[in-house]
């Protein structure tokens, strides 16, 4: 069975009559009572939906909070750095351990030098706040390395076709596809929009696709630019910082005004007359006599509600359930939290983490590694190179820290026992080439026999997991034996 001819698309006349089906939803409905909640839906396509102003209206509200917004910038670190960590590592999967050694050390050196792990954290900080993250691939001749490729990040408000007609249908704003819908050219302007020195703006290069890497995602069939990942917590964010401002505004006013003279007698009895908003200075640790017929009474500070922090633990709830995190990250307190529900709600969390790890690998990571490559095998002269480059690879990241590392590592020792593991897959989990490890354990065991050292006494000395406190405690009870001695 063939593959249709895309490129040979045209119409197809319906056989048959044509029957209308009808058919009753209450969600299709519109009512007095819904009508208001449904006004701004629409049926646009995903790029007129994501229009160049409705990107840029929301890509510079995104900035301002994560900006002035002390969660919305924990929240978007907090991403950035559980992706990325401190970086890729690279293991080549060749049969060649001579060009696997030399391309797995070259690489991160050069990845080290130009400083891949920051310029990945902070793709991603751009992924959450303005939708998407531009990599541009360059050759940077003052680069001090063998290999001259080079990464430079670019800033979405770049990426755009000032002289874009409406008339092009095969392009999207700054993006240029071929027939089959693939990229096939970026329109970088050479000045940014809110530079001080920025131009009239109408002057951009055009970037082939094969040196653009474009990190987004799509949540709608043929989008082509994204849209801030936090976009659906942008209300609540604002509110958030609405509703504390308002808590310590109406606290201050309660605590501004100090005494309120109040009377029970109504107009015209015995209470003796004072001028209202009359004002009377109070010396502290005095008593004073009321005029008649008039009671001092002192303001209740009635902020904050008792529901405060309920309302911050709810909306910051929502908040991070868009992005797929827990509500104690979000909020770095895990008080509320007991063993069970901290592991159960970090499953989810790390599984969207490692999805999003294997979309960066594909997208991002593999188009860096294959430009380097190209480059590597002429600059490094190895014949096995390329073959290896071919033959596969694999990327490590951080593991992720166990609450109870005695639990954690008892488990390992289980499934390693019943052979429902490998070494492979447990050191991975903690981030870590196995054969690396295996090979630095295999000389630590030769230089233990030749040091004629046994396990117990290699291992190094452990400290108390009490740390200042048990050794206080320690202290006491020397000074308690010496006292009972004397």
């Amino acid at each position: 069975m063939g593959l249709w001819p895309w490129s040979k698309r045209r119409k197809v006349q319906a056989a048959g009559p044509f029957v209308l089906v009808r058919g009753r939803y209450d969600a299709a409905q519109t009512t007095p009572d819904n009508r208001k909640h449904w006004a701004n839906a629409d049926h646009l396509s995903a790029d007129a939906a994501a229009s160049p102003d409705v990107r840029r209206t929301l890509r510079n509200r995104a900035r301002y909070e994560v900006a002035n917004n002390a969660y919305a910038r924990g929240i978007v670190l907090t991403l950035a750095n559980d992706v990325i960590g401190t970086g890729p590592r690279l293991q080549m999967l060749s049969d060649s351990d001579d060009a696997n050694r030399i391309i797995e050390s070259e690489f991160m050196a050069w990845a080290t030098l130009i400083d891949l792990p920051g310029k990945l954290r902070a793709l991603r900080q751009a992924r959450a706040q303005d939708g998407e993250g531009f990599m541009l691939l360059f050759n940077n001749g003052n680069l001090n390395s063998p290999v001259k490729l080079d990464v430079r990040l670019i800033e979405a408000d770049q990426v755009t076709t000032p002289d874009l007609s409406p008339m092009q249908s095969a392009a999207t704003d700054g993006i240029l596809f071929d027939e089959f819908g693939n990229p096939r050219e970026y329109h970088v302007l050479r000045e940014h929009p809110g530079a001080s020195n920025a131009s009239l703006g109408t002057r951009y290069d055009r970037i082939p696709a094969a040196s653009m890497i474009h990190w987004f995602r799509a949540d709608r069939p043929g989008q082509s630019r994204g849209l801030p990942d936090i976009l659906p917590a942008l209300p609540l964010f604002a509110q958030l910082r609405r509703y504390t401002l308002a808590v310590i505004a109406a606290a201050e006013s309660a605590a501004n005004i100090s005494i309120v003279m109040k009377t029970n007698i109504p107009a015209g009895g015995e209470a003796a007359e004072v001028e209202p908003m009359t004002e009377m200075e109070m010396v502290p640790n005095t008593a004073l006599f009321s005029p008649e017929g008039w009671e001092p009474s002192q303001i209740k500070a009635e902020q904050p509600a008792t529901t405060y922090e309920m309302f911050k633990r709810e909306i910051l709830n929502e908040i991070a359930r868009c992005l797929n995190m827990p509500y104690n990250i979000a909020a770095c307190n895990s008080s509320a939290y007991n063993y069970a529900s901290g592991r159960l709600d970090h499953q989810t969390y790390y599984k969207s983490i490692s999805v999003e790890q294997t979309d960066l690998e594909a997208r991002v990571l593999d188009r860096i590694l294959a430009a380097w490559m190209a480059e590597a095998v002429r600059v490094f002269g190895i014949a096995d190179a390329a073959d290896a480059g071919s033959e596969g690879h694999q990327w490590f990241w951080d593991g992720h820290e166990h609450v109870d590392p005695a639990k954690e590592a008892s488990a390992q020792a289980q499934r390693l026992a019943n052979h429902t593991t490998t070494l492979a897959t447990e050191y991975a989990r903690q981030g870590k080439d196995w054969e690396t490890e295996l090979r630095q354990r295999a000389r630590e065991v030769a230089l233990m026999k030749e040091l004629g050292l046994s396990l117990a006494q290699a291992q190094p000395a452990t400290q108390s997991a009490g740390g200042p406190q048990d050794q206080n405690k320690e202290d006491d009870d020397e000074q308690q034996q010496s006292r009972q001695a004397a």
